[in-house]
């Protein structure tokens, strides 16, 4: 063989039976493969390859890692909602009144619409922790709406203990929306909240000062992950997809050797007109991803070090 072309032209070239003078020339068909002991691969004609799609096409492949990382953690959501009967509500309306609560004790019942605390208005669900988080032992004047009557009612919350500090409680569980509309956009909206939580982590690691303690490496992970399964099967579920979100945010980063660095590659020859120097271009993407190893090397022994010492 003295020449060849598998991308473009698609021809072989070369000499038969070892003779200089019986120069011929094959042409290779698109589908052909090329046969190495019993390994088949077949050829990529050129206009068949990644390189040869427009700007916009190859954008949204590397893109498409990410966004199903974003697809799976919707459905995971969505799923959740089902299953559970429902999403947690933000609405001032008490859900679910435990027996033994002091909500119980003090008359309070499901459903009540609770329009102010000790006469402060409460217009959400949040309120109503706070008031009731914030007075332990302390009588609180609920005014509340059932069933379109308004009726005051006492309620004195029991004194509990969280990360060393007195809380109150009632013995009521965050109200639920059921409704269908609910179910549905709860996929949308808690990968939303979480992606803005991310990006706000993000945020302050860089404006707040970096330490390798606010990042996890797959022990970190593997550790985190043995804690949330004593919770059960739901909550591996929403661990599940917060992973999915996480990798994804990771992967859009604009790091070298991350997608996030691809597209930021792209976005450079939409700019100039044409790509970069392969040469270069595979220059960064080796030296990013050397120093997202040397991270990641770190990051692990931090984990460990965490674990086990």
């Amino acid at each position: 063989v003295s020449a060849c072309d598998l991308e473009k032209e698609l021809f072989i070239e070369g000499f038969e039976d070892y003779d200089d003078t019986k120069k011929v020339r094959y042409q290779v068909e698109r589908d052909a493969l090329v046969i190495d002991g019993k390994i088949e691969t077949m050829i990529t004609p050129y206009d068949r390859s990644f390189n040869a799609k427009s700007l916009g096409n190859r954008a949204m492949t590397i893109f498409a890692g990410p966004l199903f990382n974003f697809i799976l953690a919707i459905l995971i959501f969505t799923a959740l909602a089902f299953v559970q009967g429902g999403v947690p509500s933000t609405d001032n309306t008490l859900g679910n009144v435990l027996p033994d609560g002091a909500a119980a004790a003090a008359g309070l019942e499901k459903g009540d619409e609770v329009l102010s605390i000790n006469g402060k208005e409460t217009n959400s669900w949040a309120d109503i922790v706070q008031n009731v988080s914030e007075n332990p032992g302390k009588t609180l004047d609920f005014k509340v709406d059932r069933d379109g009557k308004t009726q005051d009612i006492d309620v004195t919350p029991a004194s509990q203990k969280e990360n060393g500090k007195e809380v109150g409680k009632i013995g009521v569980e965050t109200p639920m929306d059921s409704s269908f509309t609910a179910k549905i956009t709860n996929g949308f909206t808690q990968t939303w909240s979480w992606i803005v939580q991310i990006f706000t982590i993000l945020g302050n690691m860089f404006t707040g000062g970096f330490s390798l303690d606010m990042l996890n490496g797959p022990v970190g992970i593997y550790t985190s992950t043995q804690q949330v399964v004593q919770y059960g099967f739901m909550t591996v579920l929403n661990w599940t997809a917060v992973l999915s979100i996480n990798l994804g945010i990771v992967n859009l980063l604009p790091l070298p050797a991350l997608d996030g660095g691809r597209l930021m590659f792209f976005l450079y020859e939409l700019v100039r007109g044409k790509p970069i120097d392969p040469k270069k271009e595979g220059i960064i993407h080796f030296a990013g991803f050397a120093l997202l190893m040397i991270l990641m090397i770190l990051v692990t022994w931090n984990d460990i070090q965490r674990a086990f010492f």
